[in-house]
């Protein structure tokens, strides 16, 4: 059975949804927003509906979680599109990421700067459903969001960086439905930002070979060898985090058997984790997905 790294890494996959169903000149624009890839929706409302449901001490208003929604999925795409603007003469030359859009030469920088401002146009909009303070909270995250792509220029840790852009809708939920940010909530962001240090990490074995030999930086190059040990310890800090917060927010038991089923997927992640298998690697990254919704039901029981 060939691994992933003997096989095409590319991941534009063509023919699938998005060239059956949106017109030939949507198609890059689709791609640059990530629809063909959900996983980083994800990966962004799951923390950030936690929150929500801390926050509220159980469901919050159906309005709050629609604007929370779509506020995820615009600023994740708008994040992807600055990334690509940034990363367009680097894209090219990794094997992954070739035939992104603006990679391949299907859409000029100039469209996808359009297409940018359209993004962040159509997540502003949301902001006018939301409180001043949340606002205010908002627009705080925006030099991260536009800073992140640069990282991998000069520090090895990047995924911090987006770590703490990806979850700041964690923040946003509390400042909207308590009109503050309590230190608890803050305890569970950092936890947040462990978990995207780990699982971002594990990822960034996929691209290491490529990395290396265009002088960029990530942590995987940083941890080296090292790296299965460092995603336990980053995992560890996670779940230590999470039980932390949850004690200093009053989360109830239900939330604690939540953390120890966590701890156990973390483990299991932790101990499948090989250096020399990028295949395996992605989908551990993939299986994150099912962490972030243990996250959000054990959030949502220790309202209880």
């Amino acid at each position: 059975m060939n691994t992933l790294r003997h096989s095409d890494l590319s991941d534009i996959n063509s023919g699938d949804w998005v060239d059956r169903c949106f017109p030939i000149t949507w198609r890059p624009y689709a791609r640059l927003a990530r629809i063909d890839r959900p996983v980083g929706i994800w990966l962004t409302l799951f923390p950030c509906l936690a929150a929500l449901f801390q926050a509220s001490h159980g469901l919050p208003e159906i309005w709050l979680l629609a604007v929370f929604c779509l506020g995820a999925f615009l600023m994740r795409s708008a994040g992807s599109t600055v990334n690509d603007i940034a990363d367009r003469k680097f894209d090219g030359h990794v094997e992954r990421t070739r035939f992104r859009p603006l990679a391949s030469g299907q859409l000029r920088a100039r469209n996808a700067i359009v297409f940018l401002v359209i993004e962040l146009a159509l997540a502003a909009l949301l902001l006018f459903f939301l409180s001043p303070f949340t606002r205010l909270t908002a627009v705080c995250v925006l030099p991260l969001v536009f800073i992140y792509p640069f990282c991998k220029r000069f520090t090895h840790w990047p995924q911090a960086v987006l770590g703490a852009a990806f979850n700041w809708g964690m923040l946003m939920a509390w400042a909207q439905v308590s009109g503050s940010i309590p230190a608890g909530a803050v305890v569970m962001w950092i936890g947040a930002i462990a978990w995207q240090i780990g699982y971002d990490t594990v990822y960034a074995y996929v691209d290491v070979a490529d990395d290396t030999r265009l002088g960029l930086k990530s942590t995987a190059i940083l941890f080296g060898r090292s790296g299965k040990a460092c995603v336990a310890l980053f995992y560890t800090i996670t779940l230590v985090s999470w039980a932390v917060g949850g004690w200093m927010l009053g989360m109830s038991m239900p939330y604690a058997i939540g953390m120890v089923t966590i701890g156990a997927h973390l483990a299991w992640q932790a101990w499948r984790v090989d250096l020399k298998r990028p295949e395996l690697n992605f989908q551990l990254f993939l299986s994150n997905i099912l962490t972030g919704a243990l996250l959000a039901g054990a959030a949502f029981a220790g309202t209880w």
